[in-house]
């Protein structure tokens, strides 16, 4: 699995092989381009930079000291290939008899004062998939308009071009026969600052990387390998390697059965591959601690749909591997805060992991079930289940005596529907909490939009033999699952419900993506003695 080591696969002699992650040395250096020897030179610009004067000069200074350098070389090729500056699009001249073999020409997209994060991530993402195309073992980034960052964005702007680095040149090779290594060990990143603040920054993007491939890999795994037992185990060993700051509790069935976990369980019920209840616990270093915050994922480590069996075009059932990518952003994310150790903030990870499968012993539409809260609920369809885990995964986490919770659920198609397939849903009754995760997002370029949380939408939900139904038709579909969630929590705790349906799962590329896990940390670490 995700870690390579000590698992076996339950079907198809299928075991992945280990890990291979990008090893990088990133340093912040103040030095000029020209004196910078090495593989790859990177030159980041905007439209705005590319502006030519009648002589058909570059007009920025850095260009046109670049341009001279290499005898007017560049300004030829960006008219001959017809080289704009949009976000995205590169370039890449080989250049011998210079210090750096190949010069690479990477565009911004627009002017560099008005982007974000997922801007200067996505340059490094670029960058990194040019250093693995040319087997480039050291590169150097720079910008043409570096004057015109404030000195805050230019260590949000090193960090993100790190990150994307690491995430460009990343591939998930785990399970095919053949793959190759990249090359590329080290990074400087020229005119953004130097010093202990910009290094610390480089340190964390790191540490965050680490994370976001962790929750990749555990999406990315197939459900004959990435079962309830060996998501647990993946857990475990997060807390193993933290063990200073990390506790691990993993909850069998008969223990949850114990907890009254009866809406869990029933979605259980139906798979040979038993339930696992996992739930990390980070405390910090010394000790004292003056927030407890719990982060819940949903872990769906297959969903068949049960009984109400996904079918029909659209239905994506070959993909619902990717049903638990609450869960990997939730296990990505304490990955990254064992690394940090942020003070003064206690952390409950909780995940209800099991599979929707279909059987004798599998729940039927209509059954009732009751969760650990004592509440009942009649299971109309059994493939809104996600719902199900969450709601005894809830209750539990309030026991925790937490004062916030965060669940992320790759929870309603319908979701999908009105925010498209790159931005979550956020429900919750607390502007204070909607607005801490909104600034968290604004740190690092995940896109989150609030959602109404309308009350009076419940009536639809009620039961006429239970408490409620478990679903409550097509209309406002991922509205009525966050007031069925609504339902499990503690009316003191401030909670806030994140449909990931969209953004953890990449069509185009069939792969995860591993949103979430930088917002959470950011999250984490605004609830912390660190800021």
């Amino acid at each position: 699995m995700a870690s390579g080591g000590g698992v076996h696969a339950t079907l198809g002699l299928t075991i992945p092989a280990s890990t291979d992650w990008p090893q990088v040395s990133f340093s912040a250096k103040e030095i000029d381009f020209s004196e910078w020897k090495g593989d790859l030179l990177i030159v980041v610009v905007s439209k705005e930079d590319l502006s030519k004067d009648e002589n058909s000069k570059f007009i920025n200074s850095t260009l046109k000291k670049l341009d001279g350098l290499l005898n007017g070389v560049l300004g030829e090729a960006s008219t001959e290939e017809d080289f704009k500056g949009k976000a995205g699009q590169s370039m890449v001249l080989r250049l011998p008899g210079f210090g750096f073999r190949r010069l690479g020409v990477v565009g911004l997209g627009r002017d560099i004062t008005s982007t974000v994060a997922a801007s200067y991530q996505g340059i490094g993402e670029t960058v990194g998939a040019i250093a693995k195309a040319v087997q480039a073992n050291s590169a150097a980034i720079f910008l043409a308009s570096v004057q015109d960052i404030s000195e805050g964005s230019k260590l949000v702007a090193a960090s993100a071009i790190a990150s994307g680095v690491v995430l460009g040149l990343y591939e998930d090779n785990r399970y095919k026969s053949e793959s190759k290594k990249p090359l590329l060990k080290s990074v400087d990143i020229i005119g953004l600052g130097s010093g202990e603040d910009i290094d610390k920054r480089l340190e964390k993007s790191n540490a965050v990387c680490s994370g976001i491939i962790f929750a990749k890999e555990l999406v990315n795994s197939p459900a004959n390998v990435l079962t309830p037992a060996i998501l647990a185990e993946e857990a475990s060993q997060v807390a193993s390697m933290y063990s200073d700051v990390f506790t691990a509790k993993i909850l069998n069935e008969e223990q949850c059965k114990e907890l009254k976990m009866g809406s869990y369980l029933g979605v259980a019920a139906a798979s040979s591959n038993p339930p696992r209840f996992i739930h990390l616990c980070y405390r910090p270093p010394n000790g004292d601690v003056k927030t407890k915050i719990a982060i819940v994922g949903k872990g769906l480590t297959f969903d068949s749909g049960g009984y109400n069996i996904k079918t029909g075009p659209g239905c994506s059932i070959e993909i619902m591997k990717f049903d638990m990518g609450g869960s990997a952003a939730a296990f990505g994310a304490a990955k990254v805060i064992g690394q940090i150790k942020p003070p003064g903030v206690e952390v409950h990870f909780i995940v209800a992991a099991c599979e929707n499968m279909i059987s004798g012993t599998g729940m039927r539409p209509g059954d009732i079930v009751t969760a650990s809260n004592g509440k009942t609920i009649e299971v109309n369809n059994t493939d809104a289940e996600g719902r199900l885990t969450l709601a005894d995964a809830l209750v539990y986490a309030c026991n925790q005596g937490v004062e916030k919770i965060v669940d992320l659920a790759t929870l309603t198609g319908a979701c999908i529907v009105a925010l498209g397939p790159s931005i979550a849903g956020i429900f919750t009754p607390c502007d204070e909490l909607a607005k801490e995760i909104t600034t968290a997002s604004e740190v690092t370029g995940e896109k989150f939009w609030r959602m109404p949380l309308d009350d009076s939408y419940w009536e639809s939900m009620k039961s006429g033999v239970a408490d409620m139904v478990n679903s409550g038709g097509r209309q406002g579909g991922a509205i009525l699952a966050a007031l069925f969630l609504k339902q499990f929590v503690d009316e003191k705790v401030q909670w806030m419900h994140i449909d990931v349906a969209g953004p953890v799962w990449n069509d185009k590329k069939h792969i995860a993506t591993g949103f979430g896990v930088s917002t959470l940390v950011e999250w984490v670490l605004s609830n912390s003695s660190q800021v």
